[in-house]
């Protein structure tokens, strides 16, 4: 996995080998989209992920897919989920995104 959000969400959907948790802090903008590619020549379609300011990252990697004709969107889900800033801190709300880019013709 890559970035910070991984112990923030457990669920069992957690454990997709296509998917990149983006950080805005821990990579640049071009290994996320470097690595989305070859993501989507593997599994055919990738998840990207991210919370908070991160969000922002997100968009911008799968726009950047989608208008150089790599990728199409197949679904985008956004929420939001409570965490702790640090172990006993308050309960915070952060934003979610999660977009689903398939191969071009894979739709």
């Amino acid at each position: 996995m890559v970035g910070t959000t991984e112990a923030v969400d457990s669920s069992a959907s957690n454990n997709k080998k296509n998917r990149i948790q983006v950080s805005n802090t821990q990579k640049p903008l071009f290994f996320y989209v470097n690595l989305a590619k070859r993501y989507m020549q593997q599994y055919n379609e990738v998840e990207l992920s991210a919370l908070g300011m991160a969000i922002a990252t997100v968009v911008t990697i799968a726009e950047i897919l989608k208008n150089n004709g790599l990728a199409v969107e197949k679904k985008i889900m956004t929420s939001t989920i409570v965490m702790r800033e640090e172990s006993g801190g308050r309960p915070v709300q952060k934003a979610k995104i999660e977009i689903l880019l398939g191969k071009v013709g894979e739709v």
